[in-house]
C-alpha cells in the first residue's frame, strides 16, 4: 500500500506554489548557506519534483538572487524598526552596533559571505548584493547624518564613516564563523573604534573598558 500523500501534493494556485519555493529556498539558506539552495534542495524541501521547481524558477543563478534579497532586506527592516524608536543619532548607532555584533545573526552572516563569494560567477546575485550594501550604507549614513546635525557627532563625511563601519561589522562577523578571535568583545571594538571616528566620549557607544 501506498503511505500517505506527501503534504506538497496538494494542487496549490501557482501565486501558492511559488511562494512555498521562496519560502523553502529562504529557509534553505537560513539553515545550510546560500550555497543549500539547488534545484534538488528545494524539491526536496516542498516535497515536488525538480521539474516541477524548475518551472516555477528556471534559473537558479535568479532564485539564489531573489533569496539573498528577501533575507537581507528583512534583516534591514528588522533593525531600522529596532533603532527607530530610541531618542538620539548615539543611541541608534549603539543599538545598531550591538545587535548586528552580538552573535545572533551568524545565519544571516553566513549567507552575506557566501553571496560575496557566489556572485562572482552570478552577476545577478552580484547586483542584489551590491543593492543590499547600498540599502545598508543609506541606513547607517543617515544615523551618522542625524548625530551631525544635531551636534552629537563631530565629523563631516558620513558616508565614509558608514562605509567603514559597515567594513568592520562584515570582517569581525566573517572572522567569528571560524571562531578567530574574541567573538564576545565585537560590540566594544567597533564602539570605540567609532567613538574615535565621531568625537565621542569613551563607552559613548557601549562596551566600556
Amino acid at each position: 500500500m501506498s503511505g500517505a500523500p506527501r503534504r506538497s501534493s496538494a494542487r496549490k494556485s501557482p501565486a501558492e506554489r511559488a511562494a512555498e519555493i521562496a519560502e523553502a529556498a529562504r529557509d534553505l539558506a537560513l539553515e545550510q548557506g546560500l550555497t543549500a539552495v539547488t534545484l534538488r534542495g528545494v524539491a526536496a524541501r516542498t516535497g515536488v519534483t525538480p521539474a516541477l521547481v524548475a518551472h516555477y524558477e528556471p534559473s537558479m543563478d535568479a532564485l539564489a538572487a531573489t533569496t539573498f534579497a528577501s533575507i537581507v532586506s528583512a534583516e534591514i527592516s528588522e533593525v531600522e524598526r529596532l533603532i527607530a524608536g530610541l531618542p538620539t543619532p548615539t543611541a541608534r548607532l549603539a543599538a545598531l552596533i550591538d545587535t548586528l555584533l552580538d552573535g545572533t545573526r551568524d545565519d544571516v552572516t553566513v549567507v552575506w559571505v557566501e553571496a560575496w563569494a557566489l556572485g562572482r560567477s552570478n552577476e545577478q546575485l552580484a547586483a542584489s548584493v551590491r543593492a543590499r550594501m547600498d540599502a545598508w550604507q543609506a541606513v547607517v549614513q543617515g544615523v551618522v547624518e542625524a548625530g551631525i546635525a544635531s551636534g552629537e557627532f563631530q565629523a563631516t563625511d558620513a558616508a565614509s564613516i558608514a562605509w567603514q563601519l559597515l567594513g568592520m561589522i562584515d570582517g569581525l562577523n566573517a572572522q567569528a564563523l571560524v571562531r578567530w578571535g574574541d567573538a564576545g568583545a565585537r560590540g566594544s571594538l567597533t564602539g570605540h573604534a567609532v567613538e574615535g571616528m565621531l568625537g565621542l566620549a569613551r563607552g559613548a557607544l557601549g562596551g566600556a573598558g
